[in-house]
């Protein structure tokens, strides 16, 4: 996850980069996957749910004791998710026992059932965050969720967080066919008062994989970073403050450099730099982790063909702990990148992008990323010159490095 106001932030009062002193296997963020079953059929869906029960998931006791080892793991972060996470008959225990050792517990849904006694209940368990999916406004909305009146009962679950003092963000998947849509959903985050905006790219998984034609073209993505970055500097210098990350497609923060080489000296830029490059870009694998519904673990919400183990037979301490090759590969930088990513010169900052788009078009999750949508030039490859598969091994601070 890019943060681009945070990043922002810097270029107004510039901080010096934390050195994060850790001991121990990483804690990542760890986003469950509690239910396939869902009241809604989004076109791109990453879990290819359906109002049905899926057999096999997790049961009460087996949903629980994963809660206790998270617990006994130490897990800071903890994102509850579907499917649709409110169709999951225990939800409110499993959330109920996870709040307590959990630093930041956040509900990731449609935001149709939040109303009434489960609003309450939401508000009573006391998430830090509601993240709640829109694809456009009104009928785009509806068309790509496939239920006529999702987006009117999605803001009615905006409001009633807001209502009670949740902090809520709103969840938009970027296509061809909605991008249009963006600039009304930030006025819209505007009028309803939302705390955070994520734009996320769209990941060849699930539905998202069968739907990939509608993929931005690399044109409308750069559009939409445009109208995202004039947002967030506006909340930086005293705009609205929407919170605005970006997801999916760590190039984001490459982009943002272009920008903001145009408007700030050297050594705002060589901070801001600096801050990208402790961030690191993509952290499949490192800094986050996925349970998915059946309790199998992944090394992030999207790579569900690849699978760790399951915490029905091993905790997910030890899986996430163990030596399996890919988490390996995946933890190591910089990583074995070939192509344009390999020969990059801003893996320090995005890490080599989503895998995951690489191997569903390849079948080598180390090929370039597809979804990039910077040129040759902005990533320092010459034209017409063989590309290199040599990774970048060190930070470059020469400005003839830089973005430009």
């Amino acid at each position: 996850m890019f943060r681009m106001s945070e990043y922002m932030h810097q270029l107004v009062e510039p901080t010096q980069v934390r050195v994060r002193r850790s001991s121990g296997p990483v804690k990542p963020v760890v986003i469950w996957n509690l239910t396939r079953r869902c009241n809604l059929k989004c076109r791109h869906c990453y879990t290819v749910s359906a109002d049905v029960h899926f057999p096999g998931e997790l049961t009460h006791d087996q949903a629980m004791a994963n809660v206790r080892d998270l617990e006994r793991f130490g897990i800071y972060a903890l994102i509850l998710s579907g499917g649709e996470p409110l169709d999951r008959f225990d939800f409110f225990d499993i959330a109920r026992a996870s709040r307590p050792f959990t630093r930041m517990l956040a509900l990731s849904t449609n935001g149709t059932k939040i109303h009434s006694e489960n609003a309450d209940r939401i508000e009573e368990i006391g998430f830090d965050y509601v993240g709640i999916s829109i694809d456009g406004i009104g009928k785009t909305n509806d068309w790509f969720r496939g239920v006529d009146g999702a987006f009117d009962d999605a803001v009615r679950g905006v409001r009633e967080c807001k209502k009670r003092g949740i902090k809520v963000g709103l969840r938009f998947t970027l296509t061809r066919d909605n991008a249009r849509h963006l600039p009304d959903l930030l006025k819209l985050c505007e009028d309803e008062d939302v705390d955070k905006f994520y734009l996320s790219h769209l990941v060849y998984a699930g539905r998202g994989d069968k739907n990939r034609g509608e993929d931005a073209m690399h044109d409308h993505t750069r559009v939409a970073l445009d109208t995202l970055i004039e947002h967030a500097w506006a909340g930086a210098t005293g705009g609205f403050p929407l919170d605005i990350v970006t997801g999916n497609n760590d190039a984001d923060a490459v982009y943002m450099m272009s920008w903001a080489r145009q408007h700030f000296d050297h050594d705002k830029l060589d901070n801001l730099r600096n801050h990208l490059e402790a961030w690191g870009g993509n952290s499949s694998g490192l800094g986050v982790a996925n349970i998915d519904p059946q309790g199998k673990v992944h090394p992030d919400t999207y790579w569900s063909d690849y699978t760790i183990g399951s915490v029905k037979d091993t905790p997910f301490s030890e899986l996430w702990t163990g030596d399996d090759p890919m988490l390996a590969q995946l933890r190591t930088r910089p990583r074995p990148l070939k192509g344009r990513c390999g020969a990059c010169v801003h893996q320090s900052i995005c890490g080599g992008n989503t895998r995951i788009r690489a191997l569903q078009l390849t079948g080598d999750p180390w090929a370039e990323d597809p979804a990039c949508y910077l040129s040759n030039t902005e990533i320092g490859v010459v034209e017409n010159e063989r590309l290199t598969v040599t990774p970048f091994r060190g930070k470059r601070h020469d400005p003839a490095h830089r973005f430009t």
